[in-house]
């Protein structure tokens, strides 16, 4: 018996719109988020998925996108569990900055070095191992029992809660997930084995 597990970075924000660290600043979808956030719904529904739960984090952008998807596919009223420890990465001092004026405040190379950096964090925030750290625990005893009973598990985060995410489901280093890039609204299909390696993943772009 084999389970469906599908994750979904938030439809475009606000700040990613305005091209600031957002981090866990509870920010909006922009419009064009929004629409994303429906269109990954109807990829999913032309797929013939159904979900028997779904999972999200404590911010509104991720919480909206998960409903919009729910929506989609026609059950508005599952069962989602809001959790924390999906936020997005948190950027410390960098939270509410543009990232064009962070770079002119710290240099290129720092700047570039606190967001790609799988180990140093930014002043005040977290690393990606650190978001992992807290993203990892929660999967192993809250998510992943559901997706080995052969449920299909929808959870609805951000780019680098769901690298770290992406990092044990693919066998990644932390020099390799760095370089992942995450489309917003962007579906990701993963079936996982009753072993719970994965039999095969599809990324539900375009």
């Amino acid at each position: 018996m084999s389970g469906t597990l599908v994750l979904v970075r938030h439809g475009q924000s606000e700040w990613n719109l305005k091209n600031l660290f957002t981090g866990w600043r509870d920010v909006d979808l922009t419009e064009q988020g929004h629409a994303e956030a429906r269109a990954a719904g109807q990829k999913l529904k032309e797929r013939g998925l159904k979900f028997d739960i779904a999972f999200t984090s404590n911010l509104q952008r991720a919480q909206k996108t998960c409903q919009h998807i729910l929506d989609a596919v026609g059950q508005g009223d599952l069962k989602t569990i809001r959790q924390e420890a999906l936020n997005e990465r948190d950027y410390g001092d960098l939270s509410g900055l543009n990232k064009d004026d962070a770079r002119q405040k710290w240099g290129e190379e720092q700047v570039h070095i606190w967001r790609r950096s799988y180990h140093i964090p930014p002043p005040g925030g977290e690393s990606l191992r650190d978001t992992g750290a807290r993203v990892w625990p929660y999967y192993m005893h809250d998510l992943q029992p559901h997706v080995l009973r052969g449920e299909t598990v929808l959870v609805a985060a951000h780019g680098n809660s769901l690298r770290a995410l992406i990092m044990a489901l693919d066998g990644l280093s932390g020099e390799e997930v760095v370089k992942v890039e995450l489309g917003t609204g962007v579906p990701i299909i993963y079936r996982l084995n009753a072993d719970s390696t994965v039999a095969s993943k599809e990324i539900l772009a375009g």
